[in-house]
């Protein structure tokens, strides 16, 4: 007999940062997994577990509990995340 678990995820903290399309530098030197900027189209790539990914002005770059990087679209980010405390970097 199979049996059907009911399961909550675990809460977990990740950093976050908003990127502007104008803090390449500082997004660069927080995460290393930005491969290059394009300073032109406000937009940066990010090397993630799943293939290199695109982030551009508005969106937030993750930093999840393995220390990987992910980019994430506002609206998801929204219905996703609840901002606990926040320092500068």
């Amino acid at each position: 007999m199979t049996v059907i678990l009911s399961v909550r995820k675990k809460p977990v903290e990740v950093g976050a940062v908003r990127f502007t399309g104008r803090n390449q530098d500082e997004i660069r030197e927080w995460c290393p997994a930005v491969f290059y900027t394009y300073r032109n189209l406000d937009a940066i790539g990010i090397e993630t577990l799943e293939g290199d990914m695109i982030a551009n002005a508005g969106d937030y770059i993750i930093k999840g509990v393995n220390g990987e990087f992910y980019p994430c679209k506002p609206d998801i980010f929204q219905k996703t995340y609840d901002v606990i405390g926040a320092v500068s970097l």
